[in-house]
Parts: structure tokens; C-alpha cells; sequence
């Protein structure tokens, strides 16, 4: 009976300890998480960047091929 009590308390500090120990780890955790978040956050911004410069670049592609079309439709023979 003395063992299993023995044995009961050593568990219950094992518990506890565990506990401690992930209270601990769940601040590692979060640290993980934010790391991968502000990784995240700073790729979506690049690649909204990256997109809106090959939109506007795009958008004056055409515009500029489209006026010279235009400008040189008398040129074009049938």
C-alpha cells in the first residue's frame, strides 16, 4: 500500500512537472508561430508588390502597343 501511495505522489509531481514544462513549451509555441506568421505576412506583402508592379507594367504594355496600332493603321496593306 506504502508503494502505490509512493508510486501515486511520483506520478502527481510527474504531472505537475509536465505541466510545467509545457506552460513552458506553449511559449516556445507561440514564439513558433508568430515566426511563421510574420513569414508569412512578409511574403504576402512581397508578392502583392511583385503583382501590382506587373499589373501597372502590363496595363502600360497595352496601352502603349494598342496607341501604336493605331497610330500606324494607315500603313497596314490588304
Amino acid at each position: 500500500m506504502i508503494n502505490i501511495m509512493k508510486l501515486m505522489v511520483h506520478e502527481e509531481r510527474d504531472i505537475l512537472t509536465a505541466g510545467e514544462k509545457k506552460q513552458e513549451g506553449s511559449k516556445v509555441m507561440e514564439q513558433k508561430v508568430y515566426k511563421v506568421m510574420r513569414g508569412a505576412g512578409a511574403a504576402n506583402i512581397s508578392v502583392g508588390v511583385i503583382t501590382l508592379v506587373m499589373g501597372i507594367v502590363s496595363g502600360i504594355l497595352l496601352i502603349v502597343t494598342g496607341a501604336r496600332l493605331i497610330a500606324n493603321k494607315s500603313k497596314i496593306l490588304f
